[in-house]
């Protein structure tokens, strides 16, 4: 079977996901391989992880892998930093404050990497932005990897 690139074997998952009959990896394996995808379990294993895929419990009560209601958002983090006005600091927490209506999208975002940027999550308001760090003592460290993150793609 002839391998196919990465973006078209996401499409070809996604629809199957979107058919809400897959209860298994193998089961996905197996219309994978139908289209002529080369896939072994740790592959789709990574790929459902990159698409959000969840398990629930279908109308037939089968749990099954299924695209979650919402999408992960977008990654165009160099316009994050356009809609930032500020970031400060105190002892407990980081605030940052944003252009009116930007706080929950900035805190969507920032709660989606809550592992990588150590925060154990957000809180938001229309223009204000409230980040607990999951741990006070390191907060110096959450603030620049938060920075960074924001900053990255300048």
């Amino acid at each position: 079977m002839p391998r196919k690139n990465q973006a078209s074997v996401l499409d070809a998952l996604t629809a199957i996901l979107r058919t809400k009959t897959a209860g298994t990896q193998e089961d996905i394996k197996q219309r994978l391989e139908e289209q002529g995808y080369v896939a072994n379990q740790s592959k789709i294993s990574r790929l459902l992880r990159k698409l959000g895929a969840i398990k629930i419990t279908n109308e037939q009560a089968q749990i099954i892998y299924s695209l979650p209601h919402e999408p992960a958002p977008s990654n165009a983090k160099n316009v994050l930093s356009h809609l930032i006005v500020s970031i400060a600091t105190n002892e407990v927490l980081i605030v940052i404050s944003t252009n009116p209506g930007s706080a929950s999208l900035i805190a969507r975002l920032l709660d989606h990497h809550r592992n990588e940027l150590e925060i154990l999550g957000t809180v938001a308001g229309d223009d204000t932005l409230f980040i607990a760090p999951t741990s006070t003592k390191q907060l110096m460290h959450t603030l620049d990897l938060i920075t960074s993150f924001i900053n990255e793609a300048k």
